[in-house]
């Protein structure tokens, strides 16, 4: 598998899928989630709704993931998954670990080679960038299956510093 670490939008990424840092409503939020409901058009709430509406009433709970369409993305499909708010109290590394591998998982159900992640977790839900890039990274690197290129998408330099390095470490 080939691993990017670039800095920039996730909404433009011309992969087969995307992955947003979602709340557990699943209805859209600030940072990642509302850019890439901003991006995809109101089909993506929409979609979302639905879920709600039947397979998830109660929401998607941390560490999980599930697929929705892309819309009006260039990815073909949007992987919604929710890490574990730390600002909350939900401070198990392994649920976050576990959102970037359950996402990987979808993304192999929907027939994705191509997948573009966030820094889950990274943002309002509080975890430091290491122990994200460790979570991503970890999970990316002990993937095995059809999912050829992961690129982890990044909002600033200092955060994709800390991936670089990480990746480094864990690649070397």
């Amino acid at each position: 598998m080939e691993i990017s670490i670039l800095e920039g939008d996730i909404t433009t990424r011309a992969v087969d899928a995307v992955v947003n840092a979602a709340n557990s409503g699943l209805l859209g939020g600030g940072g990642v989630d509302g850019a890439i409901h901003a991006a995809a058009g109101p089909e993506l709430l929409a979609a979302c709704r639905e879920l709600r509406r039947t397979r998830l009433p109660d929401g998607l709970p941390a560490g999980q993931a599930v697929a929705t369409p892309g819309f009006r993305l260039p990815a073909r499909w949007v992987i919604h998954t929710v890490g574990p708010n730390r600002r909350a109290g939900q401070t198990d590394a392994g649920l976050l670990a576990s959102a970037f591998r359950q996402s990987l998982l979808v993304a192999e159900e929907v027939g994705a080679r191509s997948v573009a992640f966030p820094a889950i977790g990274a943002g309002v839900f509080g975890w430091d960038a290491e122990t994200v890039a460790r979570a991503g990274l970890g999970a990316a690197l002990g993937h095995d299956g059809g999912v050829q290129l992961v690129e982890f998408v990044l909002f600033n330099p200092p955060l994709a510093e800390v991936f670089r390095r990480v990746h480094a470490e864990l690649a070397g």
